[in-house]
């Protein structure tokens, strides 16, 4: 009898974890969220919940939805927190989306706030992918060099929210998770970083876990995108040395990158995505044709030099560039120079270049969601004020460069599976 696998995604932005998870066969419950960025925590509830209101949320005014919200610390850019005036000006409808999203998904919404006695009781997978801009080279050359320095007041210092969570759950005598799952980008091993590193670990060592890191890339587990990551699975052992000994052992030869690879190449989930899979280039589609002149740039000389400057990804005559086979980090803009990569179009539109961006919709399929979740997503896209929509291009873009792959999710939560069926023999009967 194969377990239920009860899961909390802190930092759940639209919920790559959970996606995983169930793509590799493994039953989950999401007991807890935790997103204060409005925009993914919409998008979570439409891609794994529904994209409907229920009756409750249906009918209540928006009186009333305000005073539900007004206890919430929400934000509209995943950096600063919005107003209860600003809150107030919005629609209606965007409310109940909002407040809908947050109570489906069990949303907690603001770390910060957040008590570890508040989390759910038994909690099998805890998932923390805490905000990277203060460690990223892209952050740094914007000026975010705090990295996840104590009391530093950084985004990335969020990190150490995490640690209080569980250390009050220790303290409260309450089932700290069984399995932790940080993702961050690799910098995190860098000079200015490792020593805070190093400390993060040693704490979840005092908490009874067993760390081991890895450096992961998305194209080595079948995604056609440029994706370095670090992502460190903690098992909690506790004072249990014939589990420590075991998940010790197990680990002496599964302790490179390579191995981690190597299993999921070798499993029944792997498959190798061609980069011409996730292009939406059939512009006989009606739908299509809009997203890609959505995407195309005015013809002016700093956009001229987007297309010579970058991977072309899709050559003249609608042809898959054979000198390319996967494209490079989705960010959270494709407007820009560099960018992850660029295709050919001639939409025919006065002052317009002959190439576009990435769609939302394929920088979505990039990072190993489907078109049925962005679909799901523009179902769900209401107007927060008059003319102003909750999801436009822009919003997509960056929630999916926000995102971690889900194919190298799938790789490090088989890890999980490997472990409980063969190595603990834990949750079959």
């Amino acid at each position: 009898m194969n377990r239920v696998y009860n899961l909390v995604e802190l930092f759940s932005g639209i919920g790559s974890q959970a996606k995983a998870l169930q793509n590799i066969g493994m039953e989950i419950n999401v007991t807890g969220t935790c997103e204060w960025d409005y925009h993914a925590f919409v998008a979570y509830d439409a891609i794994h919940n529904s994209t409907q209101l229920t009756p409750e949320v249906e009918g209540m005014s928006k009186a009333e939805i305000l005073d539900k919200m007004k206890k919430y610390t929400i934000s509209s850019d995943g950096k600063n927190a919005i107003t209860f005036s600003v809150l107030r000006s919005y629609t209606e409808d965007s409310l109940k989306r909002m407040y809908q999203a947050i109570i489906r998904s069990r949303n907690f919404v603001d770390i910060t706030s957040l008590s570890g006695t508040d989390l759910p009781k038994k909690i099998d997978i805890l998932t923390y992918s805490f905000p990277c801009q203060d460690l990223s080279n892209v952050g740094a050359f914007h000026g975010y060099n705090k990295g996840i320095d104590k009391d530093s007041g950084s985004r990335s210092s969020l990190l150490w929210q995490v640690g209080r969570l569980l250390k009050e759950m220790k303290d409260n005598k309450r089932r700290l998770p069984r399995y932790l799952l940080m993702e961050n980008v690799p910098t995190l091993l860098s000079e200015r970083h490792r020593r805070n590193f190093e400390i993060w670990k040693n704490d979840l060592i005092a908490l009874g876990y067993v760390n081991y890191h890895f450096e992961l890339n998305a194209h080595d587990f079948g995604l056609p995108q440029n994706r370095p990551r670090l992502l460190m699975l903690s098992i909690f052992v506790g004072t249990n040395k014939e589990k420590r000994e075991k998940i010790n052992g197990y680990f002496e030869s599964h302790k490179e990158s390579s191995d981690i690879i190597d299993d999921f190449r070798n499993s029944e989930y792997y498959r190798n995505i061609p980069m011409e899979e996730l292009f939406r280039t059939d512009y006989t589609d009606k739908q299509l044709l809009e997203e890609a002149k959505e995407c195309t740039p005015n013809d002016t000389p700093s956009r001229r030099k987007i297309w010579d400057e970058n991977p072309q990804l899709v050559l003249e005559g609608n042809i898959v560039n054979p000198d390319i086979d996967m494209i490079r980090t989705i960010t959270t803009k494709q407007d820009r120079n560099p960018n992850s990569g660029n295709l050919y179009i001639d939409t025919c539109i006065p002052g317009r270049s002959n190439f576009r961006y990435l769609t939302p919709r394929e920088c979505m399929l990039f990072m190993g969601f489907n078109d049925c979740d962005y679909d799901h997503i523009k179902e769900y896209n209401t107007e927060i004020h008059r003319g102003s929509y909750m999801f436009p291009r822009d919003k997509i873009i960056r929630m999916a460069g926000n995102s971690i792959p889900v194919k190298l999710l799938e790789g490090i939560f088989l890890q999980i599976k490997i472990i409980d069926e063969q190595v603990l023999h834990y949750g079959h009967s």
